[in-house]
């Protein structure tokens, strides 16, 4: 049973999309696609993003910086909103989370309405990824007390870290899927540690979901996340969301 949490350390969920490129596109879809979303996402803006693009070669991976202007269309709030770029659909949800079945609506709203305006060809990657906030009681908390994945220090190394980053990426459905955990330190002038959990459950193997899949497979990616997330972290940190049942 999924654990309900007062106080859910969740700072911000992302639902990504990435088509094929064999599936057309031109520059109508942002118009399109807003007239079947404008009474869901009426505000509207474009803006230019730099993004990392990542493609395995043998033995490597190749990084490059890429610039693409995106439509973005906001909920009233401006607290959800969704991104259009070329072959790309993301939706996005901020703080306060309004949980798994608060957030599907937008999901099925966005994806549902990019289908009626583009012949989705396939999918290159979708992904689930949630970026959690975490505050510990004091900038000396030990960080094993509160979590169950974190750096591992050996005895003839100084103990007392002033930064770190801990990732591992783990595969689920015979490699079909792989989902990416790190924690890092976050930027903060309080006198609380502050911690920034990512897990990040995307599709690693390009065409392998059929378009008549996808919320099916976010159904058990959303499943694994938590998984994940609940392995993390210990029942004192569990204490410290305020947990019911």
């Amino acid at each position: 049973m999924e654990r309900k949490y007062k106080n859910p350390p969740i700072l911000e969920a992302i639902c990504e999309f990435r088509l094929t490129p064999d599936t057309p596109w031109d520059l109508a879809i942002p118009g399109l696609f807003y007239e079947r979303v404008k009474d869901n996402f009426p505000h509207r803006e474009q803006r230019m993003v730099q993004e990392i693009v990542v493609r395995g070669i043998p033995q490597s991976f190749q990084h490059r910086v890429q610039t693409t202007e995106r439509v973005l269309f906001f909920v009233p709030d401006r607290r959800t909103l969704v991104q259009i770029g070329p072959r790309l659909l993301v939706i996005n949800t901020t703080k306060p989370y309004p949980t798994w079945e608060g957030f599907k609506p937008y999901i099925k709203k966005a994806w549902e309405s990019l289908q009626q305006v583009v012949e989705v060809r396939g999918l290159e990657q979708m992904g689930l990824h949630y970026i959690n906030q975490i505050e510990l009681p004091s900038q000396e908390a030990n960080l094993e007390e509160y979590f169950e994945f974190y750096p591992f220090v050996g005895k003839r190394l100084p103990q007392r870290m002033v930064g770190f980053i801990s990732g591992a990426e783990f595969a689920y459905a015979e490699n079909r899927d792989h989902c990416r955990v790190q924690l890092v330190p976050a930027i903060s002038e309080s006198s609380q540690m502050v911690l920034i959990l990512e897990i990040h459950y995307f599709l690693a193997r390009p065409r392998a979901v059929s378009t008549n899949e996808v919320f099916a497979w976010l159904e058990e990616a959303h499943g694994r996340l938590i998984e994940i997330f609940e392995g993390c972290i210990t029942d004192r940190l569990r204490q410290i969301f305020d947990v019911t049942f």
